[in-house]
């Protein structure tokens, strides 16, 4: 049994049918982490029943692990079970499309370590194929920006009706409500504090929930603009674009019952059922995507479908 005494830092990854994607992520880790600190790392991959074989012959350490899970649990559930046995003094969430540049990692540790602010967790700029620097942030979104978003008033005025800090070129640090959980560091002592993840969320919204519940609890949440590192976006869901909007939309219907006065959840809940399959739809033919209108609609009726099993969650 190799010994785990003061570790510091736990790169926990949720892998669900990642491929290549998985690989170039972990190869990441070792090019990125300076040699002390990857001595003092262990990575956890939590395998969600993949099926495309990528599970299979990892570049893990003895020190690393590989959870298998039986069948897909989700996101958040997926992320607790690696957690219980992470050994870290701080435990870094990352996602399969992600890929660490130099710097990044100890970046976060330092903010996290800031003794004149409650830092509890925090992220890094996130930069796609092309460079530009992704924005990646959030504000806690109330009814109007829920609304919006169902409605698809986003699209006209993202400034009212978005949650996405997009008017912020995302080029400074700055203390912001909620960072993407693509790369999501924090003590692993604050995780467990908080009850980890609420595992209602399947997948989606899970880190803005508990970014809430840290604010909420008194913690900080810290943006740093540099060194960056990579991020895909969507790279595992864009295969399964229905599900991913059924996944997306139930868990914001799961929010707003969890976080928002119960007539205002009501209200998002009618017009999410009743609107929003048709401003999707007016937005794909807009764009004549046939692939977007016919997603929209399977997303949608699973939606319909899995209505009495999301009544009782809300």
């Amino acid at each position: 049994m190799l010994d785990k005494a003061g570790l510091q830092i736990s790169l926990l990854i949720v892998n669900w049918n990642a491929g290549e994607l998985l690989l170039r992520c972990l190869s990441s880790i070792d090019e990125a982490l300076p040699a002390t600190l990857r001595a003092s790392s262990e990575v956890i991959v939590v395998d969600n029943a993949s099926c495309d074989g990528s599970a299979r012959r990892l570049p893990l350490r003895p020190r690393d692990r590989l959870l298998r899970q039986s069948e897909n649990i989700g996101f958040g559930a997926a992320c607790n079970r690696g957690a219980e046995g992470a050994c870290g003094e701080f435990l870094l969430l990352l996602n399969p499309d992600c890929e660490l540049r130099p710097g990044s990692v100890e970046r976060c540790i330092e903010e996290l370590r800031r003794t004149d602010l409650r830092v509890g967790i925090c992220g890094v700029a996130l930069v796609g194929d092309g460079g530009a620097v992704a924005r990646s942030c959030h504000r806690f979104p109330g009814i109007w920006q829920l609304l919006g978003t169902a409605a698809g008033l986003h699209v006209i005025s993202p400034l009212h009706f978005d949650s996405r800090m997009q008017q912020w070129d995302h080029r400074s640090d700055r203390t912001v409500d909620h960072v993407i959980g693509a790369f999501y560091m924090m003590r692993l002592s604050t995780f467990r504090r908080l009850g980890g993840f609420d595992e209602r969320f399947f997948v989606y919204l899970e880190d803005l929930d508990l970014s809430l519940r840290a604010q909420r609890a008194g913690w900080l949440t810290r943006f740093v603009a540099s060194p960056a590192s990579y991020h895909l976006g969507g790279g595992v869901s864009r295969q399964v674009m229905a599900r991913r909007l059924f996944y997306a939309t139930r868990s914001r219907i799961l929010f707003a019952y969890k976080h928002l006065p119960r007539w205002q959840a009501h209200l998002h809940a009618a017009i999410t059922l009743t609107v929003e399959p048709l401003s999707r739809s007016v937005l794909a033919l807009m764009r004549r995507s046939r692939p977007d209108l016919v997603s929209t609609w399977r997303g949608f009726a699973m939606l319909y479908c899995d209505l009495p099993n999301l009544a009782r969650a809300a």
